[in-house]
C-alpha cells in the first residue's frame, strides 16, 4: 500500500505591512493544519509581509520585523513543516524568498528566479533574482519549490526536476483578472507535462488596494489535468493528499468545485475588493450617492454584499432635472436592501452657486459648467457625510465613463474607492442582471431605462457618447489591447466614431490620474496597468 503525503493549502488574506499580525495568523493556521494531520502547510508568496508590499521593501526596519516574525514561526510551529514566503535580505541584497521551517529552524530556502516587471508587477525595482533550484524532502517526497512567475517559463521547474524533484510546489500572489484562471491552468499543465511531475499551485486571497487575489489554488497531475482545487475568493485551510511510492507523488483526485460564470466571478471580485479595502483601512462603513441609474444601483448591491446593510447608507440628491422615476426607484431599491436612505434636494444650493457666479458668467450661455456644478454639489454633500460619520464614499463611475472622461472632477468622481471603475457599461448591465438572479433587488426600470446623467432636460448618455454596445468594443480594443485606430476601423467600426472615441480617451488622462482607486478585473485597468503621460503631443489620428 502506498504511503500518503498530506499538504495543507492556506489561502491567506493578509494585511500588507502587518508583519507581526501576519505571523500570528500563520502560526494559528499552521497549528490547525497540524490538527488536520498535514505533513506540511503551504502559504502564499510573501505571506509574512502581504503582497504587494511595494516601497515598504525599501524600508530597512521591515527586514528587522521579518526576522522577528521568522523567529516567531520557528518557535510556534513545531510538529509540521511550514512553507512560507517572505522578503529576505542577504548582505544588502533583497530576494523574494520561500523557506521551509522544520523543527524550529530554516531547513531550506529558495529565491525567486523570474521577477515580473510588467502590468501591475514591479519586482525588479526591489528584488534580485535567484539562480539555484531548491529541492527538500517532505514525508519521503523530494519537493521542488518555486515562486509565482517561475512557473510561467520552463527553466525554473526544469532545474528543480533535474535536481531530483518529484513534486513541484509553487507559491503565488497572482491577482485576479477575467480569464486568469484558465491561463494559470494552461501554464501549469504545460510545466507538468514537460517534466512529468505534478504541480501544486497555492495562491493568495483577498483585496489589496486595486488588486484582488482570488485563491483558486489547484493541483495538476503529471499529465496536466486539474485534479484538486480550492474554492475561489474564499480564505481557509484546505488539505490535499498524494499517494507516495518510489519517491513519486500522485495527487489523489478530489471533487472539484463547480465552475463560475464570468458574471459570478467578477461580482465576487468586486465584493472582495470593497470588503477588504473598507475593513483593512478601518472605515466603519460606506456612503453612496444613488441616482436612479444602473451604475449606482450595482455599486449599492456590491457594498451591501461586502459590508452588510447596517454599514451602508445612501443619499439621493435630486435637482430639477431628476425624474420622479429616479426618486421612486432609488427609494425602492434602498428599501429592498434595508439600508439607511436620505433625500437631500440640491436645487437651492445649485441656485446659490448660480447667484454667486452671475457676474463671472455674464454674457455667457448655459453649458456643461452648470451641469458640473450639480455634480460637485452632490460630491460636497457626500464628502460631508463621510467626514461626519467616517464612512467611505464609494464612487459609481464605470470604465466606459472613465475612459472618455464622461465624469465630473470633484463631483461624481469625488470619493475614496471606485467600485466599478474597471467595469465597462455593457458588463455593468450583465452584472446587474446576475445580481437580480440571486435576489431581485434592482428595480426593473433601472435596468431597462436609457442611461442618463439627468443634469439637463431630456438628457441621455447617447447625446454625448456613441451607444455603449459600440463604444465599449472600441474602448476595449484601444485601451486594453493597444490597437491602433486604423486596426479598430479595419475591424468594422466607423472611422469617424473611432477617431472621436480615441481623442476623448487621450485628452482625459488628467481626469483618470485624479480618480479614486478601484477594483481591477481586467488585464489593463486604469492606474497601475496603463501609464500614459498627461502632457503629450503624441497622436495616432
Amino acid at each position: 500500500m502506498a504511503a500518503r503525503l498530506r499538504l495543507a493549502v492556506v489561502q491567506l488574506d493578509q494585511l500588507v505591512g502587518d508583519v507581526s499580525g501576519n505571523a500570528e495568523r500563520i502560526v494559528r493556521a499552521a497549528r490547525e493544519a497540524r490538527r488536520l494531520h498535514a505533513d506540511a502547510v503551504v502559504f502564499p508568496e510573501l505571506a509574512l509581509t502581504g503582497y504587494p508590499p511595494e516601497d515598504l521593501l525599501l524600508r530597512s526596519h521591515l527586514y528587522d520585523q521579518v526576522q522577528a516574525a521568522l523567529a516567531t514561526l520557528c518557535r510556534g510551529t513545531d510538529g509540521i513543516d511550514v512553507i512560507v514566503g517572505y522578503p529576505r535580505r542577504v548582505e544588502g541584497r533583497i530576494f523574494n524568498a520561500v523557506s521551509v521551517i522544520r523543527n524550529g529552524v530554516l531547513a531550506a530556502t529558495y529565491h525567486k528566479h523570474l521577477l515580473p516587471n510588467y502590468s501591475v508587477f514591479d519586482e525588479k525595482r526591489y528584488f534580485e533574482p535567484g539562480t539555484s533550484p531548491c529541492v527538500v524532502e517532505i514525508a519521503g517526497v523530494p519537493v521542488g519549490l518555486t515562486i509565482c512567475e517561475d512557473v510561467w517559463q520552463p527553466q525554473p521547474v526544469r532545474l528543480a526536476a533535474q535536481a531530483g524533484a518529484r513534486l513541484i510546489i509553487a507559491i503565488n500572489a497572482s491577482p485576479y483578472h477575467m480569464e486568469k484562471g484558465r491561463e494559470r491552468e494552461q501554464i501549469l499543465a504545460a510545466r507538468a507535462r514537460e517534466n512529468r511531475l505534478p504541480v501544486l499551485y497555492v495562491n493568495l486571497v483577498g483585496g489589496q488596494d486595486e488588486l484582488v487575489f482570488d485563491g483558486n489554488s489547484f493541483t495538476v497531475d503529471a499529465d496536466g489535468t486539474v485534479v484538486q482545487r480550492c474554492p475561489a475568493f474564499e480564505a481557509g485551510i484546505f488539505t490535499v493528499d498524494f499517494d507516495v511510492a518510489g519517491g513519486r507523488a500522485v495527487p489523489v483526485a478530489q471533487q472539484l468545485p463547480g465552475s463560475m460564470t464570468l458574471e459570478q466571478e467578477v461580482y465576487r471580485a468586486l465584493v472582495t475588493g470593497v470588503r477588504d479595502y473598507v475593513d483593512k483601512n478601518r472605515f466603519p462603513g460606506a456612503a453612496i450617492g444613488l441616482s436612479g441609474g444602473i451604475d449606482s444601483a450595482l455599486t449599492l448591491c456590491v457594498a451591501v454584499d461586502a459590508l452588510g446593510a447596517e454599514r451602508v447608507e445612501t443619499l439621493m440628491m435630486p435637482s430639477r432635472f431628476t425624474s420622479p422615476m429616479s426618486l421612486e426607484d432609488s427609494a425602492q431599491m434602498a428599501g429592498r436592501l434595508n439600508v439607511r436612505h436620505s433625500v437631500i434636494p440640491i436645487e437651492p444650493m445649485v441656485e446659490a452657486f448660480g447667484a454667486a457666479l452671475r457676474g463671472e458668467f455674464a454674457g455667457r450661455g448655459r453649458d456643461v459648467t452648470e451641469e458640473n456644478i450639480q455634480a460637485r454639489v452632490r460630491g460636497t454633500l457626500l464628502m460631508a457625510v463621510s467626514n461626519k460619520t467616517g464612512r467611505l464614499v464609494l464612487t459609481t463611475g464605470n470604465k466606459s465613463e472613465m475612459a472618455v472622461g464622461y465624469a465630473t472632477l470633484y463631483g461624481d468622481m469625488a470619493g475614496g474607492y471606485a467600485v466599478i471603475k474597471d467595469v465597462f457599461k455593457t458588463l455593468v448591465y450583465r452584472l446587474a442582471e446576475y445580481r437580480n438572479r440571486i435576489g431581485a433587488v434592482i428595480p426593473g426600470r433601472i435596468i431597462e431605462r436609457p442611461p442618463s446623467a439627468e443634469l439637463a432636460a431630456g438628457q441621455l448618455d447617447t447625446d454625448s457618447l456613441p451607444p455603449y454596445e459600440v463604444l465599449d468594443p472600441i474602448l476595449e480594443a484601444y485601451v486594453e489591447h493597444d490597437r491602433s485606430p486604423q486596426e479598430i476601423t479595419a475591424a468594422g467600426f466607423d472611422p469617424d466614431t473611432v477617431a472621436r472615441v480615441v481623442a476623448m480617451v487621450d485628452r482625459n488622462e488628467y481626469k483618470r490620474r485624479q480618480a479614486a482607486p478601484g477594483v481591477r478585473i481586467t488585464q489593463r485597468a486604469f492606474g497601475r496597468d496603463r501609464r500614459y503621460p498627461i502632457t503629450s503631443g503624441y497622436r495616432e489620428i
